[in-house]
């Protein structure tokens, strides 16, 4: 094989696509789905970031959510060169890594213990093993829409029927891997019950994300979770709560805690948690009650391992963003920033006469080229493909950047000023007059 010389000379992208299949590390990062080139960002500040060509952007995706504070927060910075200086890896326990595990357990009581790991992927497989170890089963329940990692058995679509079990949706996952996967419509109480009455005392876990990230947003009715949990507790199994991108995120409390509201008393009997809890570096986690996660080893027959766990400066990064969205009133101001976005963009796109429905909690927000909210994948994917593309672009030229695709939610930090917000806004009303 001959060695790949560098050309300082060619475009970033370029250089990538010769080294990096796709030339990038993650799949949506290549703008496959909107066109055009992605862009390389060289560094970033509070709400924004600069780009290769020193262009300015507004930031709305937040490394995919991490960045509650926005990027460089003091505190955090602080925090991470401190742990910095003391060690990278130790692959032995620290202090630090139980205060996070305090931390987190104090604002979300269905939780008695926790595991840290080091992304969202591994904290979704882990809780699925978890739940099958707890249990002895084997099936669980997902939802279409739902994206909970790219572990071979949740790489899966809907099956012909409830009788049968899901499909690959990737090479290199056999249909044998994914035979125990049951792929249900999100908000279908219908199809829930059903797939209970014929699978229940099968079932290990039933995981869901109550408020869907990765078809834009999409909420769990109040109704739907109350009889999912209600039928996790008949059958005997587990109702894993995927709040990798709604943990902290949409409340202090989580996105559970939201529920809690309604249904008094709720709580699932797993959490899966990352992004924010990672403050932007590698750390994820999952947790629940004492008598399941002491199922785990060094205690129990499930196994799990990981040679960055409680990494020193990732516990460090997610331990002071805790520390700072615990204070008085952060969510109250976030979530007004948030919602004066979205009341913003639906005002402008009402103007120039293009449907729009948005939705947003926290700080997190979805919108779709749809006269109304969806509920499930199906009315999702009747949202316009051509008309977000050409909103994309629109922003992009002008300094809004969004996610590049149409089926991923947003996010607002607290960096967010009233003056980003306008900006936004400003160039949504430029953008949505010439898609009219």
């Amino acid at each position: 094989m001959e060695p790949v010389l560098t050309d300082l000379n060619l475009p970033l992208f370029e250089r990538a696509k010769r080294v990096i299949p796709g030339g990038v590390n993650s799949p949506v990062r290549a703008f496959r789905a909107v066109g055009g080139t992605p862009r390389f960002v060289q560094r970033a500040q509070g709400a924004h970031f600069w780009d290769a060509n020193g262009q300015r952007f507004i930031d709305y995706i937040g490394s995919w959510g991490p960045m509650i504070l926005g990027h460089g927060h003091p505190a955090v910075l602080e925090a991470v060169q401190k742990a910095a200086l003391d060690g990278f890896s130790f692959g032995a326990p620290t202090e630090r890594e139980i205060e996070l595990a305090e931390e987190i357990l104090s604002l979300v009581p269905s939780m008695d213990m926790v595991r840290l790991v080091s992304s969202g992927t591994e904290a979704g497989m882990t809780a699925i093993r978890l739940a099958r170890g707890a249990t002895g089963r084997t099936k669980f329940i997902k939802f279409e829409g739902c994206y909970h990692g790219h572990a071979d058995a949740l790489l899966v679509k809907a099956g012909s029927g409830l009788a049968t079990f899901g499909n690959p949706t990737s090479a290199g996952v056999p249909a044998e891997v994914v035979r125990d996967t049951l792929v249900l419509e999100y908000n279908n109480i219908a199809q829930l019950e059903e797939a209970f009455a014929l699978h229940g005392r099968e079932l290990a876990c039933v995981m869901i994300e109550p408020i869907a990230g990765n078809m834009n947003l999409v909420r769990t009715s109040v109704a739907f979770m109350k009889r999912a949990r209600e039928l996790c507790t008949e059958y005997g199994a587990l109702l894993v709560f995927d709040e990798v991108m709604t943990g902290f995120r949409v409340a202090l409390g989580s996105a559970q805690s939201l529920y809690a509201q309604a249904l008094p008393g709720f709580k699932p009997d797993v959490t899966v948690l990352g992004k924010v809890i990672g403050g932007g570096m590698p750390l994820a986690a999952f947790g629940g009650s004492r008598a399941v996660m002491e199922q785990l080893a060094p205690l129990g027959p499930v196994y799990q391992a990981g040679t960055l766990s409680g990494n020193p400066v990732a516990t460090a990064c997610g331990l002071a963003t805790l520390r700072e969205i615990k204070k008085p009133g952060f969510f109250d101001a976030l979530s007004a920033r948030t919602q004066s976005l979205v009341d913003g963009l639906k005002a402008a796109a009402d103007a120039a006469g293009v449907p729009f429905s948005v939705d947003c909690q926290g700080g997190m927000f979805g919108f779709f080229l749809l006269n109304q909210l969806p509920t499930n994948y199906g009315e999702v994917m009747k949202s316009d493909g051509a008309k977000f593309n050409a909103l994309f672009h629109g922003l992009l030229e002008r300094g809004v950047y969004i996610a590049p695709a149409l089926y991923e939610a947003g996010f607002v930090s607290s960096a967010h000023s009233a003056a980003d917000i306008e900006e936004t806004i400003a160039a949504a009303k430029v953008v949505f007059e010439q898609m009219a």
